[in-house]
């Protein structure tokens, strides 16, 4: 039996699209940087127990890009950017964590 690890990508996915909407208030970044930050380091966690060392490195570098504590200051472009790049990741992430 497969099971897929997806919900935790599902939010994020959802709440990295919605970034890209320009006129978003401020605490909503914030909540994106919270909870994008808690979902790489949970999809850290788990490729980790599956053994999957480079998508251990591909979510924790994610996680430390998203980190809310010591904040990445980029320009609202090149958030956008990462944004689209991270949105990417999350859904192939999809398909990479399942557990055989």
């Amino acid at each position: 039996m497969m099971k897929k690890i997806w919900l935790p990508q599902v939010i994020a996915i959802i709440m990295l699209l919605w970034a890209l909407n320009p006129g978003n208030p401020y605490a909503y970044y914030i909540l994106l940087r919270w909870v994008c930050c808690g979902i790489f380091i949970y999809l850290a966690v788990q490729a980790n127990e599956l053994k999957k060392k480079d998508w251990i490195w591909v979510l924790g570098i994610l996680a430390a890009i998203y980190n809310p504590i010591i904040r990445v200051h980029l320009t609202r472009t090149i958030w956008s950017f990462v944004n689209v790049i991270t949105i990417g990741i999350a859904f192939v992430s999809i398909f990479v964590l399942s557990k055989k």
